[in-house]
């Protein structure tokens, strides 16, 4: 069995990478290790074409195009054209990618074409309760016609772009997996008391504006409270920072309580997780939620935002404290509740990581990967 994964997002040595290239990370390194091949193909950041064989992962990245228009064009042929190298050598059963990676593939392929559903265009625009861009719409919605196969990385997404797209595809979902054994279960002693964490890209829908907000008043009650916030920056539509954007509305009272430290190696995120008190995740719009799991696998007391990807993770479990995301009140109260009450984080802290272990076994996610993929060839 061979697949390839269609991503830019696969992790690349000191560069940022998002929580996509580490799910198609820990899945690749998976098969690999059960003697299946593996192959990442995608687009470059830079004008040149690399290769590399990473403990028997091929990974293709493709050069950027250098056209200043219609630049999807040429990737599509350069994709389609290697793609064809790589079967030619080592014949392809599925190629894997995301909601619009099939826009501009043949309807007739000598592999199947599945499309994971890590939430796409129109699934986080109508979450946002944005309307969805024309080209990108027009291009998702001919991606799913063009595509065989479809995995939900949570029910939630699944039905959700199913009723955005207004189809009526089938699905199956399988979970996201974590390697389980880089988040060891957190000791309490390593807390830094009054710390809050924040892991993630930093863009609107994380919804950090909110909890900046809600700061302030947390800070009256709190005066020693910090919010660390870990996560690569994004870039708006006018091309400027967000993180910037940030910055100007931080009120000056709370300047030295808020902290930016950008993105870091994934293998010092656990060392920062033990570190905080509460990790907060005040996302307005998910279609599953690695972060949260890192969290809970460490037995950490979670405050979150109460969006139904994150119930789902969380299920009947009750070991996270969530709020209303748009609601920075709410918010306030939630942390401030965890903050001065002792019982009630270690209740948390002893439920999330034995939840976490038994829904999210990675050794289970990836047999269950394994499964589908052979029923499907």
């Amino acid at each position: 069995m061979h697949i390839v994964f269609l991503t830019n997002e696969y992790p690349k040595k000191d560069e940022p990478h998002g929580g996509i290239g580490s799910f198609v990370k820990f899945l690749a390194e998976k098969l690999i290790a059960k003697g299946y091949g593996v192959s990442i193909l995608g687009i470059n950041n830079n004008c040149k074409n690399e290769f590399s064989n990473q403990s028997g992962i091929k990974i293709y990245r493709l050069k950027k195009s250098t056209w200043k228009f219609a630049k999807f064009y040429q990737h599509k042929n350069r994709i389609l054209k290697k793609l064809k190298e790589i079967h030619n050598e080592n014949p392809i059963d599925i190629v894997e990618g995301s909601e619009l990676n099939f826009a501009f593939f043949p309807k007739r392929t000598p592999y199947k074409k599945l499309i994971r559903l890590h939430g796409g265009h129109h699934f986080f625009a109508r979450e946002l309760n944005k309307k969805p861009v024309f080209w990108r719409g027009y291009q998702e919605k001919k991606s799913f016609k063009n595509a065989d196969i479809f995995i939900a990385v949570s029910n939630y997404v699944g039905n959700q772009t199913k009723k955005y797209l207004k189809s009526n595809f089938d699905f199956s979902t399988i979970y996201n997996g974590i390697q389980l054994d880089y988040f060891y279960e957190s000791d309490t002693e390593k807390e830094v008391p009054f710390r809050l964490l924040f892991i993630g890209t930093v863009c609107e829908k994380k919804g950090i504006h909110k909890l900046i907000e809600a700061l302030p008043v947390i800070k009256n009650k709190f005066p020693n409270v910090h919010l660390d916030i870990i996560g690569r920056d994004w870039f708006m539509k006018n091309g400027k920072s967000y993180i910037n954007y940030l910055k100007k509305t931080i009120n000056e009272n709370i300047k030295d309580s808020v902290s930016f430290r950008g993105n870091i190696p994934y293998s010092k995120i656990p060392y920062e997780i033990e570190k905080a008190q509460i990790c907060v995740y005040p996302s307005l719009a998910e279609s599953f939620g690695l972060t949260i799991i890192e969290a809970m696998s460490m037995g950490k007391s979670i405050a979150a935002s109460n969006i139904e990807p994150f119930k789902e993770i969380v299920a009947d479990s009750n070991s996270v404290s969530f709020f209303n995301p748009n609601n920075s009140k709410e918010i306030t109260e939630k942390i401030c509740e965890l903050l001065s009450d002792h019982s009630l984080r270690q209740q948390l802290i002893t439920r999330s990581r034995n939840h976490i272990f038994n829904r999210f076994d990675s050794s289970k996610i990836v047999e269950q990967n394994i499964t589908f993929y052979k029923s499907v060839i």
